[in-house]
């Protein structure tokens, strides 16, 4: 049955069925409603977790580090300036192989101070060796909670889910929240493997120091690990939908995969693409065009394309080259920008492409320090992208 709820609500409700033995953080704003419903949960009787407050963001990823590192399941939520306070925690977590899941509430960096939504704090830690889900709406938050557990615990990753702060985790939407019986079927109690977590009864070691003789194949075998993901995250993603019986919010998808979403016509002329909730209004003003407020019609009778990355890392270069090398125009719509460079989706995607597509790829800079981002900016890009030139162009009107 769904709920009207808010982002974080459903968030929280969803950790608390998925039962970890460990949950801490620090709040952060627009993180903090997470937290404090977890924190009431177990203050309230209703959650079986140890709820360990921390001092710091640095101190909360440091706990769930300790405990995922004696085999128990565990959480925690962040963002901005306290993703960047635990960012060396984040690099240990990925590279001990801890299966720990983490939210992030998107939200812009310092400075100047700002507590609104874009997507800059999740880029500076892309590399650290996290798979990373973006959600557009709450019930695909909540979703891909679940299935980055799973995820995270078959292949010893940790799996980061990014929300876009306030966007998501303030407002209210109709979303079905799975039981905990019903997890428990697709995702049961977690078991450690003997030899991959701290016992005193057969020691290991974790976080070894390494030497240049041996550090750079660790790396390499967790880049290659990351890259082999891409199989056990489709298989688990297939496994989730037929458990769940999900549908795609309703949309008619030419394409649906873990990695991505793509809705539109098969030879379409224009494409945009993008991450997390502005997906959304991307999907309205298409619906809207010539007054048909029908998706499906327009992108056929424009001829537009939407392609919602949904995994971020390890990057879907093959996936999202088979879908936009068939378009004459692509517009990247980025919340977030590698200064002195373009939008860091733009970037990728333009790497990715380069030498084995003819598309126009175009970066466009949205939405930084939670910037509305509306329709007629949507349909600007539209026109723009259709224009000489291919420089990075910041759209905020």
């Amino acid at each position: 049955m769904k709920n009207i709820l808010e982002g974080s609500r459903a968030i929280a409700l969803t950790i608390k069925n998925i039962n970890p033995a460990v949950v801490s953080a620090y709040p952060i704003t627009p993180q903090t409603h997470i937290v404090e419903d977890l924190a009431k949960f177990k203050a309230d009787g209703e959650a079986d977790y140890e709820y360990a407050r921390a001092e710091s963001e640095f101190a909360a990823a440091s706990i769930v580090l300790g405990a995922s590192a004696t085999g128990v399941r565990t959480y925690t939520a962040t963002c901005s300036q306290g993703l960047l306070l635990m960012a060396e925690v984040v690099y240990n977590i990925a590279g001990m192989r801890l299966p720990i899941v983490m939210t992030c509430a998107n939200r812009a960096v310092s400075a100047p101070i700002n507590i609104w939504n874009d997507q800059q704090d999740v880029m500076s830690v892309r590399d650290a060796g996290w798979i990373m889900f973006f959600a557009e709406n709450h019930q695909e938050t909540v979703d891909q909670h679940i299935m980055a557990y799973k995820i995270a615990e078959k292949l010893k990753l940790p799996v980061m889910v990014n929300v876009d702060g306030f966007v998501l985790t303030h407002t209210y939407e109709p979303v079905e929240i799975p039981t905990r019986e019903q997890i428990k079927k697709y995702l049961p109690d977690y078991k450690s493997t003997k030899g991959e977590f701290l016992d005193p009864n057969n020691p290991v070691t974790m976080g070894a120091f390494a030497t240049p003789a041996d550090y750079m194949e660790i790396r390499e075998e967790l880049h290659n690990d990351l890259i082999a993901s891409k199989k056990i995250i489709d298989e688990e993603y297939k496994k989730f939908n037929k458990f769940f019986k999900q549908t795609v919010n309703g949309q008619q998808s030419t394409v649906n995969s873990p990695f991505l979403e793509y809705t539109g016509p098969s030879n379409p002329k224009v494409i945009l693409v993008a991450m997390g909730s502005v997906i959304g209004t991307i999907k309205e003003t298409v619906s809207e065009m010539n007054n048909i407020k029908s998706l499906a019609a327009n992108l056929m009778r424009e001829k537009i394309g939407i392609l919602k990355i949904k995994i971020y890392r390890p990057f879907p270069a093959e996936e999202i080259l088979k879908i936009i090398g068939k378009a004459k125009y692509v517009a990247v719509i980025d919340k977030s920008i590698s200064l002195g460079q373009i939008g860091i989706l733009a970037s990728d995607i333009k790497a990715a492409a380069q030498g084995k597509i003819n598309s126009k790829i175009q970066s466009f800079i949205v939405g930084l320090g939670g910037r509305d981002v509306t329709k007629e900016m949507v349909k600007k890009i539209i026109r723009e992208v259709k224009t000489n030139g291919d420089e990075v162009k910041f759209i905020g009107k």
